[in-house]
């Protein structure tokens, strides 16, 4: 099925041009586009992980949401920026000008179709700031086109209350978590037989200077971790990414549904001219 996990019912895809056409209210349907990459996940997982985390979020929420918000799904990009770990067979990457390229003109197709929301929903960590500057680009050339650059993680979730401190902070890459969604939704692609536990390796210690954070460095997979894996991959269940799907889902139902009621500021509605 061309629609994957999302309900065919708002797959944007299966609409026609009339249908598109003649939509009420259409500067408040919620347009999303999800984005992943195909890229190492680990000897366990499939290279599809990220897109299949996008489309399998969203896919949830939408299921959830209530018929009356406006709300569709258009087909994921399943390439993203993903050098980093290009020292491991099966990463296809673009190019961050590429990636950049893509994403705003998608965005002008979905402007010049009428449409004035767009969430961009990324489930890669390796490219949220194209996210961003796509935005703020695509606003600053439309002032009335809201542009959203979400990462799926962000919504509340109960990622807290299932993983340990230690896969909290390091766990980044194919660790429980990721196994643990994957074994969810796409089961018989995961091969916990080849599970690993592998922690990030020689990180800067009682330093301000940090892998991830407000001082980072850059890195490349290779450089930190043999298995490709940087967490506790071997600690995850199905149960738990059942919940964890579940908590993410639910954060992403009222992440639209803010989207659908969202107005952009602006002070000449406050202070309107003469």
């Amino acid at each position: 099925m061309m629609h994957g996990f999302v309900p065919p019912h708002r797959f944007f895809p299966y609409l026609s041009w009339t249908d598109i056409d003649s939509m009420e209210d259409k500067e408040n349907v919620v347009i999303v586009q999800p984005i992943g990459a195909i890229e190492q996940h680990g000897p366990h997982l499939p290279v599809i992980v990220d897109a299949a985390i996008s489309m399998g979020v969203l896919g949830k929420a939408l299921e959830k949401l209530e018929l009356e918000i406006p709300a569709y799904s258009l087909p994921c990009l399943y390439y993203g920026k993903s050098n980093e770990h290009w020292g491991f067979p099966g990463t296809i990457t673009l190019t961050a000008t590429t990636l950049l390229s893509v994403i705003i003109e998608v965005a002008e197709s979905v402007y010049h179709s009428g449409f004035r929301k767009l969430i961009l929903m990324n489930s890669h960590g390796g490219q949220p700031q194209i996210m961003e500057i796509a935005a703020r680009d695509i606003h600053q050339q439309y002032q009335d086109f809201s542009v959203f650059p979400f990462f799926t993680w962000r919504v509340p979730h109960l990622a807290q209350e299932l993983l340990t401190p230690q896969e909290l902070e390091s766990g980044i890459h194919a660790g429980d978590a990721e196994t643990s969604i994957i074994l969810s939704l796409l089961p018989k692609q995961v091969k916990m037989s080849q599970a690993v536990q592998e922690y990030p390796q020689g990180l800067p210690e009682e330093s301000l200077v940090t892998m991830e954070g407000k001082l980072p460095f850059a890195w490349l997979t290779q450089e930190l971790t043999k298995s490709g894996v940087m967490g506790d991959a071997t600690a995850a269940t199905k149960e738990k990414g059942e919940r964890l799907l579940a908590s993410v889902s639910d954060g992403w139902v009222q992440v639209i549904k803010d989207v659908y009621r969202f107005r952009q500021p602006s002070l000449t509605s406050i202070f309107p001219t003469n």
